[in-house]
């Protein structure tokens, strides 16, 4: 899950209901006549009836009774009746603007209006009047942080604390401010000395878990949110955050299970729906699945936060649901700054300056499939930067990574604003973003505009929906023309296909026998290393099926969690196919998994979400791979690869021709060896694995891109021409 979507909101601490408004009747500013006196004791007491029925006999008396009227608004805003608050509270200001409860109290009904602009104006008119007045600051310091205005949140917090340094909920709310910023070391310390002052601060244990989470403590963080839960079972803020425990833990089902209990206490909360179903699809389980799909679907449509983007394109197979999807993200967590790093400037380099940046710079798919692109960039006319906010291993592929570039600047301490500014001090010309919305991604860094061209490539196969990003990597396969439009980047179609490979990729000299990974020597093996979350129902089905058909054939899976593998046995065993028929693999070294791939007969791709890697490396090792192109970019990967090799007789359109030529395969031994001879000689000729070739291409995109902002030409979609046409 990514950085920013996947964790709850955190809770702003509050003080009691009613603390803020009780206090106002306590303070030497509202006085008056003895019936005032008697209506505030009603007040104090909580018999707002007798208070609201004493104010009503003094204002028929005295409508302009200043000290009336503003306990009269404090009543509104006790009732929940915000709007007359408001109405009565002017008036009181109208007559005399110079009390600062007042100013307090209108702040307070605007507030809870979301007319924040306004509330801030008027808090900070009753600190002028009174500079010491504590809930002034701490409810202005909260409009604050909920409009991202961080640094003024951390000062108007600093100030409350000053004068009442045990204020735990503005502990909290610091905590919750510097969260944001990133800066969650110190975030951890506020909860926590929040939390000696009150031991059973709910929310305060839920965002110190959060914290954790991203300190990547899980351990701690569980038990953190345990504590929260022991003492609010219906805490939907600290079930989303365990929920995150347990997905970070690969603990699924139960992650699943704290997303169902957040959902039955809150239908709507912010992106649980999706979450939930990605968490049963880790561990294939498969209940409810399709209505489910069809939920995401319509609340995406609707303009709902129900999914985050990366786990929506495993679940439905539609550009345009998946760019509006993108967009409800985009604009919740990730819309573009107002204070931009650049302000339009134009840099004038010998060699352009390219930044990837990524926090998967290690044994990640992204990093083998880019490392041989990094290493042939020409340096003479490109200087390539690496911004690195993910782990160090410190291994041989880290050292192989890192020397690829001019620059590899390892930043993972350093929160998004900070990295900007950095990029912009470097002078970036373009910024290629590889993650997207996908886990550990940081979208906000180009939020803060600090390159002139910004780039969505690889990672994430979608639009991000962000206007900060100008353009999307593809080819023709991948984003036909006509889809276009579902696209908010320009979109730049590189002649072969979008993926790149590192054609010096090792493959193990040493080939396990099939019965030494636990397959049969002579039964037909289908095989699919996909990620289990990308297995749908449907596909599952034709599986089966074709398992019923081809007789003393087995179905070759990853083998990832307990759940997946129990869940899959007993879906095979309700179809009619023994368990056992399906035979899982264990996860090992790259090498080591590239030579065991040639002990299968025939790769089955997934849908909606393809195999991307994982297809590139099948055919890398030579086994021959089928898919079903859908209509969505995650759907059309594996045929831009199939294309790219010479293979496009293995794509097909529709899952009935998808079965059908599957089967044709297995039962028609020698067409199958026709085909795995095509691929061995395709691999070494044609443009899949030529990475001198994608590279040349890529580098005449930058160009192009370039060379179009000297120029101050907006983006605009180009296509790069081949290298053999130039």
């Amino acid at each position: 899950m990514n950085r920013k979507g996947r964790r709850a909101a955190a809770k702003t601490g509050k003080r009691p209901a009613g603390y803020s408004l009780a206090r106002a009747t306590g303070r030497q500013q509202i006085h008056g006549s003895a019936q005032v006196a008697i209506a505030v004791r009603y007040y104090q007491a909580g018999q707002f009836r007798e208070a609201s029925q004493v104010c009503r006999q003094i204002l028929a008396l005295n409508p302009n009774d200043i000290a009336t009227l503003h306990l009269t608004g404090l009543l509104a805003l006790q009732a929940g009746f915000n709007e007359q608050a408001i109405n009565v509270l002017a008036a009181a200001i109208e007559l005399n603007d110079k009390i600062s409860d007042l100013h307090s109290s209108i702040a307070e009904a605007l507030q809870r209006l979301g007319r924040f602009e306004e509330a801030i104006t008027h808090y900070r008119q009753a600190l002028a009047l009174d500079p010491g007045y504590v809930e002034a600051l701490y409810n202005c310091g909260n409009i604050l942080l909920k409009l991202k205005n961080f640094a003024e949140a951390l000062a108007n917090y600093d100030r409350v604390l000053a004068i009442e340094p045990d204020f735990a909920e503005a502990i909290h709310n610091r905590g919750n401010t510097l969260f944001e910023l990133t800066r969650y070391e110190e975030a951890l310390a506020d909860y926590d000395r929040a939390l000696v002052i009150k031991p059973r601060f709910a929310y305060a244990l839920s965002n110190r878990g959060n914290a954790l989470i991203q300190l990547k403590r899980y351990e701690e963080a569980l038990a953190s949110c345990n504590q929260a839960l022991a003492i609010d079972p219906s805490d939907v803020g600290a079930l989303a955050n365990r929920g995150t425990v347990f997905f970070e833990l690969r603990r699924f089902a139960e992650a699943a299970s704290d997303f169902e209990r957040l959902l039955a206490i809150d239908p709507d909360y912010a992106y649980a729906p999706g979450k939930l179903l990605f968490c049963k699809l880790l561990h294939c389980d498969w209940a409810g699945y399709h209505q489910a799909v069809i939920s995401l679907e319509s609340s995406a449509a609707a303009g709902k936060r129900a999914a985050l983007p990366y786990m929506f394109l495993s679940m439905v197979d539609s550009a345009d649901a998946q760019r509006k999807c993108a967009l409800i993200l985009n604009s919740d967590k990730h819309s573009a700054r107002d204070d931009a790093i650049r302000k339009g400037e134009r840099y004038c380099h010998k060699k352009i300056r390219v930044a990837y940046l990524s926090a998967d710079f290690r044994h990640h798919p992204m990093a083998y499939l880019m490392v041989g692109l990094f290493e042939q960039h020409d340096k003479s006319r490109f200087e390539t930067t690496a911004i690195s906010f993910g782990p160090n291993p410190g291994d041989q592929f880290r050292n192989r990574l890192e020397n690829s570039f001019d620059r590899f600047l390892d930043v993972q301490t350093r929160n998004d604003r900070d990295l900007a500014l950095l990029m912009r001090e470097l002078e970036i010309d373009i910024a290629i973003d590889l993650m997207g919305y996908t886990n550990n991604s940081r979208p906000a860094i180009l939020a803060f505009r600090p390159a002139p061209v910004q780039v969505n490539f690889l990672g994430y196969a979608g639009t991000m929906g962000a206007d900060y990003i100008d353009y999307i990597i593809a080819d023709r396969f991948i984003i036909p023309e006509v889809c276009q439009s579902f696209y908010t980047e320009n979109v730049v179609y590189l002649p072969d296909t979008y993926l790149p490979t590192d054609s010096t990729r090792f493959i193990g000299e040493h080939t396990p026998t099939r019965g030494e990974v636990g397959l049969p020597e002579g039964g037909f093996v289908f095989c699919c290393f996909n990620n289990n979350y990308k297995i749908a129902p449907p596909v599952f089905d034709i599986w089966m099926r074709l398992l019923r058909q081809v007789e003393g054939s087995v179905l070759w899976l990853v083998e990832d969690n307990a759940e997946a593998v129990r869940n899959l046995r007993q879906e095979a065993e309700r179809q009619g196919v023994a368990s056992e028929r399906l035979v899982f693999a264990p996860r090992v070294r790259l090498d080591d998994y590239l030579a065991r791939l040639r002990l299968a007969d025939l790769f089955l791709d997934t849908l909606p979400y393809n195999a991307h890697t994982t297809a590139s490396d099948a055919l890398w090792a030579g086994l021959p791979v089928i898919t079903c192109a859908g209509l969505s970019f995650a759907a059309r990967v594996a045929g831009s690869l199939l294309n790219a090799v010479g293979l496009p007789e293995l794509v097909t359109c529709n899952l009935e021709d998808y079965e059908v030529l599957a089967l044709k395969l297995a039962r028609d031994r020698d067409l199958l060896a026709q085909i795995g001879s095509k691929l061995a000689r395709n691999r070494q000729n044609f443009p899949l694995f030529d990475t001198e070739r994608f590279c040349r291409h890529i580098e005449s995109a930058y160009h192009t891109m370039w060379e179009r902002h000297q120029l101050g030409q907006p983006p605009a979609s180009f296509a790069v021409a081949s290298k053999g046409d130039e």
